[in-house]
């Protein structure tokens, strides 16, 4: 099993804090943000390698993090992939830059997709485990608890088993609080589909599209995340996350 980390953006929001540092990298409660998914996704068996794709701007920066992780933390294998943006005007898109790892490095193996800066609390192991059972899509869920937190994001409506029947994104009226998160299993079968819905023409980023795109066309499980689940837009989002975190 593979895990890629989206980590391409540019974070404008967060000027200046991320003139000079990717936002996955900044720290929260005294370790960067990225620390937090691969803390929680490192105790999932048969990870062989992780792949980060990033920008021009910042593939030395996650060079640097990553040699340090592997050296003090886990001997994961990371390859840094450079997708050759330089900023807003030229990035891919999530979904442009998660083709083009499967591309370039001819990826062929079931695949755990998560953004750098998601704030995971508790291992997310079982996660892989739900993942190997099913072996169809599956999107990582997390219950906001109210309404107009919920039309923030991608609102999910799902059957007695997880399945998908509803996903739309920043709904006016949202229909319930359960949010799809940036967190996602493709089954090794699953992958050129993502190059089709290019193909398409669909937009290449926001990777929720691409689960809005796959489950009408195949059964798209959830799973919900435990403990708390963090997400940083803003500088009064990042203060909040390092209140949170920083009593843990």
């Amino acid at each position: 099993m593979k895990v890629l980390i989206l980590a391409a953006g540019y974070a404008t929001r967060l000027y200046p804090l991320t003139l000079t540092q990717p936002k996955p990298l900044l720290p929260v409660a005294g370790k960067p943000m990225v620390d937090y998914v691969l803390d929680n996704l490192a105790p999932i068996p048969g990870i062989d390698r992780v792949y980060i794709v990033t920008n021009a701007k910042f593939a030395g920066h996650f060079q640097k993090w990553a040699d340090n992780y592997r050296a003090t933390k886990s001997k994961l294998d990371f390859t840094i992939i450079n997708d050759g943006s330089t900023d807003d005007s030229n990035k891919l898109g999530a979904i442009g830059d998660l083709n083009l790892v499967l591309q370039k490095e001819n990826v062929d193996d079931d695949l755990i997709v998560v953004a750098g800066d998601n704030l995971f609390s508790q291992s997310l192991e079982k996660f892989g485990t739900f993942c190997r059972e099913k072996n169809q899509p599956v999107l990582g869920v997390y219950d906001v608890d109210s309404i107009d937190q919920a039309k923030k994001y991608g609102v999910v409506d799902i059957e007695d088993d997880g399945r998908i029947t509803s996903f739309v994104e920043k709904p006016a009226n949202p229909t319930s609080t359960l949010i799809g998160i940036a967190l996602y299993f493709y089954p090794k079968a699953t992958l050129p589909l993502i190059k089709q819905y290019l193909a398409e023409g669909n937009n290449p980023d926001q990777p929720g599209r691409l689960i809005q795109w796959l489950y009408p066309r195949q059964s798209v499980y959830t799973w919900s995340v435990p403990g708390i689940w963090y997400d940083i837009g803003s500088k009064e989002t990042l203060e909040e996350a390092n209140r949170i975190y920083g009593k843990r």
